[in-house]
């Protein structure tokens, strides 16, 4: 059999199953990322979401040229003033299947810098031309919580002033002016210095912890791998016994079964 392994044929198809179990390692390992990914994800929401809020500077101080990798879904408090004209609606954001617009402030901290506050969501006007209603931010001191999230990246679209296409961080900070600290804060609650809490958009829903069905995925590829390997074995041992001819010895007769005393009173 080992002759007939080795012949173009077969070495070809050896060739082709360990590509394709190539190819199942590494998209189970990609697979395996994406859960660890999603897990960590799970671990961190599940123990800042509920926590009680820290300092803004505590998690990101001024100055910071990143947010903590473990600063992702903090709970922290902050004070400022909104700018008058820090406004800007990102576009086609969906809320429980429907689009709509995420609403961007910018709130200005005591120390001169800025943090973009994502207020809520409001779901699209009945022309795309025309932006929804949106309660203003208030006006004056205020006092905020939220969680952390990091900034996405640019889409390189061309809108209309004061309308994005991603959280772009880098793009409200050349038009406001304002050096940003590196992070958006997703609102949880806000309250005036009367202790009123203002009118708000929607707020976001709360963020899911599900994993997934990566892990399973990672090991449905893990175990396909041998398959091609486990397919060339039998066609090959079947070729193998072919090519033996009719004198190839047959397999073992199998032992008669063995009569038993009640079988025989039966009979």
């Amino acid at each position: 059999m080992w002759r007939l392994l080795f012949t173009r044929r077969w070495l070809t198809a050896l060739l082709v199953a360990a590509v394709f179990a190539t190819a199942c390692v590494f998209l189970g390992r990609w697979q395996w990322g994406r859960h660890l990914d999603k897990t960590h994800r799970k671990h961190q929401i599940e123990t800042y979401y509920a926590a009680p809020p820290s300092p803004l500077d505590d998690i990101v101080p001024a100055g910071a040229g990143s947010l903590p990798e473990d600063g992702q879904w903090r709970h922290v408090s902050m004070e400022g003033s909104y700018l008058p004209e820090g406004r800007f609606m990102v576009r086609n954001r969906p809320q429980r299947v429907t689009y709509g617009y995420e609403v961007l402030d910018v709130l200005r901290l005591s120390d001169g810098e800025g943090v973009v506050v994502d207020r809520g969501w409001v779901q699209n006007a009945e022309r795309a031309d025309i932006l929804p209603e949106v309660p203003p931010a208030p006006s004056g001191p205020v006092e905020v919580t939220g969680w952390l999230r990091p900034g996405e990246e640019s889409r390189g679209r061309d809108l209309p002033a004061g309308q994005l296409a991603s959280i772009d961080l880098s793009e409200v900070s050349r038009v406001t002016g304002l050096r940003l600290r590196p992070t958006y804060v997703v609102l949880d609650a806000e309250r005036t210095a009367d202790g009123g809490t203002p009118p708000r958009p929607t707020p976001l829903l709360p963020p899911s912890t599900d994993t997934g069905p990566h892990f399973a995925y990672a090991l449905q590829w893990w175990g396909a791998a041998p398959v091609g390997f486990a397919i060339i074995f039998v066609y090959l041992r079947r070729e193998y016994r072919d090519s033996l001819g009719p004198d190839a010895p047959s397999p073992a007769p199998r032992r008669p079964r063995k009569t038993r005393i009640w079988d025989e009173e039966d009979g």
